[in-house]
């Protein structure tokens, strides 16, 4: 009632979505987490300000000073709470943990202005579980958190505000973080007995073997359980124009591959799958009462249980007529209807398979199990559980030849990854089955009351004070990367409230945006990120993308904001996206950009010097203040470029530059004088105070690496 309430003011803002006021209340769970901007951001602040001081002893006067965290991050995806719901990009939370144990106390706020799946504020969460910290590799001794015998941190949660431009988005976040999973499993049960109770006869075949129908005792067919059936696109010879099916052409059952070039059945020409065109139909399209051009599929391999004992068998004469007859059925229970935008992402089902609107994904049996299925799921958890397996009971899901014949990762994909892509072999998975594993491999209850959602565009905060966010670990989007609005406009039409996204900081022909488009977008981001993180605290940017103009926008965007770069490294998520793996431009490592926002006093102190060379050398000694003193690995000491005379030049020249300060020496005067104002080891810049402790372990080390001439890694670059 209090959101229904505010939504008239709340519709003002940047980035409200798109559904009914109703639909937007039913998504919401106020006030942790709203479908729409977050009203109550600036009340939990101030309860979680007031907490850290009276629970913890701290407030924001306190003594703060980190240096970037400099270690390359190497963390895998294959967890149970990761992979409990896909998304199209998603860091580990194990990942982000180290960098909020680096930056941040108990009781700190972080914010993530991309959330996505919710990540941050699961690392939030798991900041206060000693086992989890355990198995990063830290040691706990009381409430200390201690690496190599040295302390970094303490157990804690962190609090955290998380806010995407996707419903979707904050949706899954919500569940990872407010899971509950008392009474879903039974209610689940439940849901499933009344659905196979009611449909269980579309997924009934007979039991075959040999080519002879197997009976029972008492002379009845033997029913198995359709667990799966494969379908085949139909194309047409271009030498004699006879249909062909894809599954009997490509696919060798004696060697157990799919092949490159086949012959034509009819003709005997040799064909390639490149060279062939689909075959069409025109057919009643009965939801939307029109009629519709469809690439031609038919029913090519059934996989279904008889007890525990599983067979394939090709669809007979019962299997057909069985398809046919619920093809005429009406669907009763509710599903979208929504028209499919033309997009990058949402012209591809479109040309390549003439699917128009979003119920055209699934097939008919699957639509009127899936829609049975969403009638009964009344809380976010059912929600959750059910989204998960939109993909996978939709035709995006991929028949895996290699792992169908040899085994090893299992029958079916989920579609590619960053894509709406429809192969040529899929399979129609039965939700049920789907269903059932999903209530047998859930998450458990999570309750985390530390996690704040929202969902608004970044570009305007305004729900969130100056100076109020103690660490900001942000994966913004990457260019062109991915379009997530057009992803997750299935997942969000079945929710009922979509992505507005005029705001979407992307990169699409479509909604008219250009690179320069994209990094005005990011610069309005970062200039949010900039007003609301306290003075002298860290941002982590973790960023992908193979092109350097977008690094370059990134980079120019987060110093327009007012940040200062501090150091670039890497974050190896271990499994690539399907363009990370099978494109040789792609990098394949993500890279993490450490950032500051200066404090308050060295900024107001350049001012008070600009026009005199000591505003460059204010700047200085606070970027050097604020970078590692030594990074070493494996007994070899590293460079560290950002120290470096060049470096430190461009940094201040920048810095001014951006900030509307005339730059104040040239580079010839700062190489000189440079080293006359400050210590110098090995071609690199300390302060006073900073030179004993890298002498000391540079003394440790065996060898030193020296800076790469040419580049050969991301380190090098």
């Amino acid at each position: 009632n209090e959101l229904r309430k505010k939504l008239p003011e709340l519709k003002k803002i940047e980035g409200f979505p798109i559904g009914d006021d109703e639909d937007i209340i039913a998504l919401s769970d106020p006030p942790y987490y709203t479908a729409c901007p977050n009203p109550w951001i600036n009340d939990f602040i101030e309860e979680w300000e007031r907490e850290k001081k009276e629970k913890y002893g701290r407030d924001e006067n306190e003594e703060y000073h980190r240096e970037p965290f400099t270690a390359d991050v190497s963390e895998g995806k294959n967890d149970p709470i990761y992979n409990a719901h896909s998304y199209h990009t998603k860091v580990p939370y194990k990942a982000i943990m180290r960098y909020l144990l680096h930056y941040t106390e108990p009781g700190d706020i972080v914010f993530d202005g991309f959330s996505g799946s919710g990540m941050t504020g699961v690392a939030g969460a798991f900041s206060g579980n000693p086992e989890i910290i355990k198995e990063l590799g830290y040691d706990i001794h009381g409430e200390n958190i201690l690496i190599n015998g040295i302390t970094v941190s303490k157990v804690g949660k962190r609090n955290v505000i998380l806010n995407d431009l996707s419903p979707a988005a904050t949706f899954i976040s919500r569940n990872y973080n407010y899971f509950s999973s008392s009474n879903v499993y039974r209610e689940g049960l439940n849901i499933l007995d009344e659905v196979q109770r009611k449909f269980s006869w579309m997924y009934e075949t007979n039991h075959i073997v040999d080519g002879e129908e197997q009976k029972d005792i008492e002379g009845n067919i033997i029913k198995g359980v359709i667990r799966y059936v494969v379908w085949s696109d139909v194309y047409v010879c271009p030498n004699c124009t006879q249909e062909l099916v894809y599954w009997d052409v490509a696919v060798n059952l004696e060697e157990g591959k799919l092949t490159d070039s086949f012959t034509c059945p009819h003709c005997s020409s040799t064909l390639s799958k490149k060279n062939l065109e689909k075959a069409w139909e025109t057919v009643w399209d009965k939801p939307t009462e029109t009629m519709a051009y469809r690439a031609k599929q038919v029913p090519v391999l059934i996989n279904y249980a008889v007890g525990t004992q599983r067979f394939n068998k090709k669809p007979d004469k019962h299997d057909l007529e069985l398809i046919k007859r619920i093809e005429e059925i009406e669907v009763t229970d509710w599903f979208p209807k929504d028209k499919i935008p033309e997009g990058y992402n949402t012209s591809q089902p479109i040309k390549s398979h003439g699917l128009t609107y979003v119920h055209n994904f699934y097939t008919k049996r699957n639509l009127i199990i899936l829609s049975a299925i969403y009638s009964h799921c009344k809380t976010h958890e059912l929600k959750f559980l059910f989204t998960g397996m939109l993909t996978r009971s939709s035709k995006q899901a991929r028949f895996l030849a290699k792992n169908y014949f040899h085994g090893g990762g299992g029958w079916v994909g989920t579609s590619l990854s960053g894509t709406l892509f429809v192969p040529s072999l899929n399979i129609e998975v039965i939700p049920t089955f789907t269903f059932k594993n999903r209530l047998e491999k859930m998450i458990s209850s999570n309750n985390n009351n530390n996690v704040l959602l929202s969902t608004q565009a970044t570009q305007v905060m305004n729900n969130i004070p100056d100076n109020s966010i103690d660490y900001i670990f942000t994966d913004p989007p990457f260019g062109g990367n991915l379009m997530y609005s057009e992803l997750n406009f299935n997942l969000e039409s079945w929710l009922k409230v979509k992505t507005n996204y005029k705001k979407e900081a992307i990169v699409n022909q479509f909604q008219g945006k250009e690179l320069e488009d994209y990094q005005v977008l990011m610069k309005l981001c970062f200039q949010e990120y900039y007003r609301v993180l306290k003075p002298g605290r860290w941002m982590t940017v973790e960023f992908s993308n193979s092109q350097a103009s977008v690094w370059n926008a990134i980079q120019e965007a987060i110093q327009k904001a007012g940040f200062v770069i501090a150091n670039v490294s890497a974050l190896d998520k271990k499994q690539g996206s399907f363009k990370a793996v099978t494109t040789t431009t792609a990098v394949k490592q993500d890279l993490v950009i450490s950032a500051y926002k200066p404090k308050q006093e060295n900024i107001e102190k350049m001012r008070r010097e600009q026009n005199t060379e000591e505003s460059a050398w204010t700047f200085v000694r606070q970027h050097l203040e604020q970078l590692p003193v030594f990074i070493g690995h494996k007994g070899e000491a590293q460079i560290i470029a950002e120290r470096t005379p060049r470096i430190l030049f461009d940094r201040m020249v920048a810095y001014h530059v951006q900030n509307g300060l005339p730059v104040p020496i040239s580079s010839a005067e700062f190489q000189a004088k440079v080293a006359q104002r400050f210590p110098m080891r090995d071609g690199m810049v300390f302060l006073e105070s900073q030179v004993a402790e890298y002498d000391k372990k540079r003394t440790l080390v065996k060898e030193f690496v020296q800076m790469s001439l040419f580049v050969t890694d991301e380190t090098s670059a």
